[in-house]
């Protein structure tokens, strides 16, 4: 029983020996290609397979040459050269598609869209400065009567606001009573040159105390009953609000003192200060809003009246003047507000969201989606931002799909590949040793 069991092991294993000698003789070149080519194929593949390096996926500087876990138990991310699109190993960096699912990449498409924008600035409410009056007496001398002697006082056109002695006035209204008294006597002469003479006297006196600023009532008076008046009264040239009294009764003024201040507080002019990234957006005309903590739920419309043509040198902002009615008064000079611009100008470029876009220092950069997994970083040229969205001048074209989120961490990665690319070239292989090359421990031997 043994010796049969002995001698049908020896003929079966000889029947395997023999048939396996005749697949690997008779099968194998009509199954695979010569032994050298299937050698190269499966290198090449296997290269093409193999992953530059493992980047911990929450730590960008964290790399290694081998599968590895972070101390949360993530897994590292793999990064793969990639040559196929542009034949360059630094073009575009591949990540799988559960990383990209697991770190939140959200991405946009690059479109033609119109770009508004609104002007936010503090602003300072000021006087009309076309609507300030200062009055100044015409003559020297004293005051004798103040009928206004209070700043903040409302006072109308042509309002009598005081009485001024001025011995000038006197001998001005002196010579032209006599003046009228000449008229008299000689407007019945039969010499023409004497009757026109003595007219012209009249009329000069009278233009000098017109010029004086002597009201028309008293001129009025004084040439129908020729009795001299010993004060002036000097009228309101304006309607307005008394913001100033620069002189009191019985003092005595000249040419040079400021009596009155009067400031017409109907229409409010507003300054604020814009920096200048927004100053390519407004122009004169454009509708603005304001809102003030002491009036407030009351929203004020007005419009930008002027942009200054200069900077302020300790701010680096433009100052723009905004005018605004007042015809209630509620608004009243050194209020604080809040202003709100709207630009009309609007803007038809490319538009992508403004974190899109990674900034450098000397470019700006954004990430490209090329296909699944696949993203390309290029560099653009940006325009104005508005609203949360950046125009792109250059680098991008209308349909691309550009990563609006994560795309730090995997420029990090295109960084660290583009690096590894380099240092992994022939021409450095040989001089630099690889930095990402972690030196392999015991187990790690053949």
């Amino acid at each position: 029983m043994s010796k049969a069991l002995i001698i049908t092991a020896i003929v079966m294993l000889i029947v395997g020996i023999s048939g396996g000698w005749f697949a690997g003789h008779y099968l194998q070149p009509d199954i695979l290609p010569p032994q050298q080519d299937a050698g190269q194929t499966t290198n090449s593949e296997k290269k093409a397979k193999e992953p530059l390096f493992y980047r911990n996926p929450m730590n960008p500087s964290a790399t290694s040459p081998v599968p590895a876990k972070d101390s949360m138990g993530m897994d590292y991310v793999p990064v793969y050269a990639d040559d196929a699109e542009t034949g360059s190993p630094t073009a575009t960096v591949k990540i799988d598609a559960v990383t990209v699912q697991n770190i939140g990449v959200r991405t946009a498409i690059v479109k033609k869209d119109i770009l508004s924008h609104i002007v936010r600035a503090l602003g300072r409410v000021d006087y009309d400065e076309e609507r300030i009056v200062r009055l100044h007496p015409k003559v020297e001398g004293w005051i004798e009567t103040m009928r206004v002697d209070k700043t903040g006082e409302k006072v109308k056109f042509n309002q009598d606001l005081l009485s001024i002695y001025s011995p000038q006035l006197v001998v001005s209204q002196q010579e032209y009573i006599l003046a009228l008294n000449n008229l008299e006597n000689l407007e019945k002469s039969p010499i023409e040159d004497i009757r026109r003479g003595a007219e012209e006297l009249v009329s000069s006196s009278r233009k000098r105390l017109r010029f004086l600023d002597v009201p028309k009532h008293q001129l009025h008076d004084l040439t129908h009953d020729h009795n001299i008046h010993k004060t002036l009264h000097i009228h309101s040239p304006a309607s307005g609000i008394v913001v100033n009294i620069g002189a009191r009764e019985g003092q005595y003024v000249t040419p040079k003192t400021e009596i009155y201040m009067i400031a017409d507080l109907s229409k409010i002019w507003v300054y604020a200060d814009i920096y200048e990234n927004e100053l390519p957006w407004v122009k004169q005309g454009d509708l603005a809003e304001m809102q003030l903590a002491g009036i407030p739920g009351r929203i004020f419309r007005g419009h930008l009246a002027f942009i200054y043509p200069y900077a302020e040198a300790k701010t680096r902002t433009i100052k723009v003047r905004l005018e605004f009615d007042n015809t209630e008064l509620l608004l009243k000079p050194e209020m604080f507000a809040e202003v709100s611009i709207y630009a009309s100008k609007q803007m038809s470029a490319l538009i992508i969201p403004s974190e899109a876009v990674i900034r450098s220092g000397t470019r700006d950069k954004v990430l490209v989606v090329r296909s699944a997994g696949k993203f390309e970083p290029r560099t653009i040229t940006t325009g104005i931002a508005s609203g949360g969205k950046v125009i792109v001048l250059e680098g991008l074209k209308e349909g691309e799909e550009v990563v609006t989120s994560a795309q730090f961490l995997i420029d990090s990665e295109s960084s660290l590949r583009e690096a590894t690319a380099k240092m992994s070239s022939p021409g450095l292989q040989e001089s630099k040793p690889n930095p990402l090359q972690i030196e392999e421990g015991p187990h790690q031997h053949d």
